[in-house]
């Protein structure tokens, strides 16, 4: 019997450990980003087919282009290390990020409901604003321009669009729409004067249709981007996402790698809509 009590005590010294053991080595695989983005010798981005943001190159298979190309570079040359591309969707970015297959998705607005699952740093990325692409004979300049039944709108239904244009062009022929491609088409149609949507998706609408004029309207109504990382107790590749992407913003640079992608995309910078709220005024 003492020799029962005797393997019974030692099984149940035994157990402890092995379970300290364990944790150890899981605490030992949870490496942070920053340090795996180092140990890899790769910066992971998430890349989706969205100018003026990613552009791929149907030629050669490439993501060549676009402004989150152009941040994703600038970064992976300051941590030394080679971009990497990741095909994701918008809607599958942020479990993308979850699960680690990438480390940063550029372009994903700040919202509450993304902050819960993933992290955003506290200096945006840049600013998106509301516009409108019109007729080139619509006079446009502030949104009571637009305020008159004989101006007719296309936008998308039960969006913050909606609802900007419901609150302040009240008088407006507001037509609402499913989605982004039918208020488009509306405008394309000639069966209405102008659409409103953020002003991206406009410039390859007006480049597509060769016809039209992008105006942001004043007072301008804008929404800051930002770049999602994954949320993890080591908070270093999140706080030098921010600091870095602050520095790009403040020097110009974000503001100038959007500009050439927009020439190498046939349009001119000086009549698109600047990304940098600053310059709106």
């Amino acid at each position: 019997m003492k020799s029962f009590y005797r393997t019974v005590r030692a099984m149940l010294l035994i157990v402890p450990l092995a379970f300290g053991l364990g944790a150890g080595a899981a605490t030992a695989q949870e490496m942070s980003t920053m340090d795996a983005i180092k140990e890899r010798g790769t910066l992971r981005i998430g890349v989706t087919q969205a100018p003026p943001w990613f552009s791929k190159d149907l030629k050669t298979g490439e993501w060549s282009s676009g402004l989150g190309i152009s941040i994703g570079k600038a970064m992976a040359e300051v941590l030394g290390v080679e971009l990497e591309t990741v095909e994701v969707t918008w809607g599958t970015a942020i479990a993308a990020l979850q699960s680690n297959k990438i480390d940063i998705q550029y372009l994903l607005d700040p919202t509450p409901s993304r902050a819960v699952s993933v992290d955003f740093p506290k200096q945006p990325l840049l600013y998106i604003s509301l516009a409108v692409l019109a007729r080139d004979d619509l006079e446009v300049s502030a949104w009571s321009d637009l305020n008159s039944p004989d101006v007719s709108i296309a936008v998308p239904q039960a969006t913050s669009m909606d609802a900007f244009l419901t609150r302040n062009t009240p008088d407006a022929d507001i037509q609402r729409y499913p989605d982004n491609a039918a208020s488009i088409a509306a405008f394309q149609s000639g069966r209405v004067d102008a659409v409103s949507l953020f002003h991206p998706p406009l410039l390859a609408a007006r480049k597509k249709m060769k016809a039209g004029k992008i105006v942001i309207p004043t007072p301008a109504f804008g929404s800051p981007s930002s770049a999602a990382v994954r949320k993890e107790a080591d908070k270093s590749f999140r706080d030098w996402v921010d600091h870095t992407i602050f520095y790009y913003y403040e020097t110009g640079r974000t503001q100038r790698w959007y500009e050439e992608f927009l020439a190498e995309f046939g349009l001119d910078p000086k009549k698109s809509p600047p990304i940098q709220k600053e310059l709106l005024y």
